[in-house]
């Protein structure tokens, strides 16, 4: 009011209400927006947010990414840089300036690179190149470990640290590649075809570090993909950092996560050989151990079982004789399936290292064998002294024994033996058996002694 009339002019927005109406104009106009362009005046302050330009050859625009979004950003941008970003037009209103708020930045070429990776995956997929039918399983021990990458990448440094960790015996053949570049396809698929022309390895690890979606392409290739779909060598690949994900890895006989989990997929661990070694001489000399405790309980059932007369012990004798031979034979047919079987643990720990462990091994086993031979000669020169100690002790209480000291024994006509002079009547004939030989005689008289019960006759 001036003057008592009414001001007829438009009320005037402040700078504040023209930025605050500008900024919700400009973001329910543009929700959300992909750009891109050339990244220019790049500031990272401590604050952790970036704020940068985009730019082509005419205009520019601000940007501002927050911490919350740019910790996501696994390889961070740099001046010059042609980048895709996805985000949100508005106006920061303190200075009026228009920028976008990013949300995700990518290289320019990132777009179009996924969608041939998705196109050629889907083509070769329904191919049926990635069909569990047709992987090759891998050796359980390898014998030569192929490796195809880059000779001086930390691929090879961390492949060569873990076998040499995990079993040290496996040669190991490095096909060197480039993994990164235009050169790295061919380069890739000829040391596929080479590997497979050498024929020594069984296996072929094939990838490379991390890197962007650029830096493993070569391993998106058609023709990568086709070299490893066709080796006739089993294929382990190993490209990137376990998030990376290539064409290889679906083609490939097995994925794994980085080269290090790679070779340890490929490689037996020496340390549990080495215990299934020391197992199994354990459990041999158990089993020896029990068996000859088993022999010798049926030795001494049959020794107690030795009863009279001679031709008796005789039988029992040889029978011993024969479980003599048996347990001979017994316990060298163990002791050969034991050499046999050591021998043949010894060659494959000889594969596969360490030689001082197998000659350790080897030293025992002939301990055990030394000591399990005297065992067996010990137990045998015990049970034949045994043996002939009863023989004697037969001999001293044998009727036998007795006819020689003089003594004879009468019979009479039926074979009876005659025990009383009562029994006898002259003229009856008897046989007398002495030490040697028998006496045909015929009784003239029959007298009983003085002393005797027997009344004479």
């Amino acid at each position: 009011m001036t003057n008592g009339f009414q001001d007829s002019r438009p009320r005037a927005l402040s700078v504040s209400e023209l930025n605050h109406q500008a900024r919700h104009l400009l973001e329910a106009s543009f929700l959300q927006v992909w750009v891109e362009g050339e990244l220019s005046g790049f500031s990272r302050p401590s604050s952790g947010h970036w704020y940068f330009s985009l730019k082509d050859k005419k205009c520019q625009v601000r940007c501002a990414m927050f911490r919350g979004f740019n910790q996501r950003v696994r390889d961070i941008p740099k001046e010059g840089d042609q980048v895709r970003i996805r985000g949100k037009v508005t106006l920061y209103e303190n200075r009026g300036d228009f920028q976008i708020i990013v949300e995700q930045i990518e290289p320019a070429g990132a777009g179009a690179l996924q969608q041939a990776f998705e196109a050629l995956k889907a083509r070769l997929q329904q191919e049926g190149l990635f069909d569990m039918e047709r992987k090759k399983p891998l050796p359980a021990v390898p014998r030569h470990i192929g490796v195809i990458t880059s000779p001086t990448g930390a691929a090879i440094h961390d492949i060569l640290t873990v076998l040499a960790r995990r079993c040290p015996s496996i040669p190991v053949t490095l096909y060197p590649t480039a993994v990164q570049g235009k050169a790295a396809t061919s380069d890739i698929v000829r040391a596929i075809e080479t590997a497979n022309a050498h024929g020594v390895a069984d296996v072929l690890v094939i990838g490379r570090g991390g890197g962007s979606l650029e830096d493993l392409w070569c391993f998106n290739e058609e023709a990568v993909a086709r070299a490893i779909a066709g080796s006739a060598i089993a294929t382990v690949s190993a490209v990137g950092h376990e998030v990376d994900i290539t064409i290889a890895d679906f083609v490939a006989d097995l994925r794994a996560p980085t080269p290090s989990a790679a070779a340890e997929k490929v490689s037996p661990d020496q340390t549990t050989w080495i215990r299934q070694l020391e197992e199994g001489e354990l459990r041999l000399a158990g089993a020896a151990k029990r068996a000859l405790t088993r022999l010798e309980t049926a030795l001494r059932h049959l020794s107690a079982r030795l009863r009279d007369p001679r031709r008796e012990l005789m039988e029992k004798a040889q029978r011993m004789d024969e479980l003599d031979v048996r347990l001979g034979k017994a316990m060298r047919q163990r002791l050969e399936r034991s050499e046999t079987r050591a021998s043949h643990l010894s060659g494959r720990l000889t594969l596969q290292s360490p030689s001082r462990r197998l000659k350790e091994s080897h030293n025992n086993l002939d301990n055990l064998n030394e000591r399990l031979s005297k065992a067996i000669n010990q137990q045998l020169d015990r049970q034949n002294n045994r043996m002939e100690h009863l023989a004697q002790t037969l001999n001293v209480v044998s009727p036998l024994a007795t006819l020689g000291r003089g003594y004879a024994i009468v019979q009479d006509r039926r074979g009876n033996i005659v025990r009383e002079v009562g029994h006898l009547s002259p003229g009856d004939a008897v046989t007398a058996r002495v030490s040697g030989g028998r006496i045909e005689a015929e009784v003239t008289s029959v007298s009983a002694e003085t002393g005797s019960n027997n009344s004479p006759v």
